[in-house]
């Protein structure tokens, strides 16, 4: 059984979607928000995001202010960088705001997302919280935030908000 903790973020709604949405449709910033995900939870100074995606700097760093003010990603000056981050608790809640009423009770339409998922869900988080866990009997258990079942072995749950 695979347990998939995911934080409710009551802060998204539809406007904030779409401007997330809207942030991701570029193809540059799509590829900086791949990138940055790929170097979590480290992150990257804006001059080496440039750098690695062949972007001229100031281009980079308009890209760079709009995944900000989505919130989608985090700056923090370091010396003479500003290194980026991905916010993982806004990207949970941007994507549970999405698929939270997935499949209408019909778990078996998200199971293939859970399973394509997997491979990322067994890694360890940086500061040890191991959020995610195996055990004997297979199917796969998503939880909220507050450690409330929203599908277990493949079943949906029903969960107030």
């Amino acid at each position: 059984m695979i347990v998939i903790n995911v934080y409710y973020s009551r802060h998204m709604d539809i406007e904030s979607s779409v401007a997330t949405l809207s942030a991701l449709a570029q193809p540059t910033r799509l590829e900086v928000f791949r990138l940055l995900v790929r170097r979590e939870p480290d992150g990257l100074p804006a001059g080496e995001i440039a750098r690695l995606l062949g972007v001229p700097h100031n281009t980079m760093s308009s890209h760079l202010n709009i995944l900000n003010r989505t919130g989608l990603v985090t700056s923090e000056r370091l010396g003479r960088s500003i290194v980026y981050r991905v916010d993982m608790d806004v990207v949970r809640g941007f994507f549970v705001y999405l698929l939270k009423d997935c499949c209408d009770g019909r778990p078996e339409l998200c199971q293939p997302l859970l399973e394509d998922l997997t491979p990322c869900l067994t890694r360890q988080r940086a500061d040890g919280d191991r959020r995610i866990g195996r055990a004997e009997g297979g199917g796969a258990d998503l939880r909220d935030g507050r450690g409330q079942a929203i599908s277990q072995n493949g079943q949906a749950v029903d969960i107030a908000e």
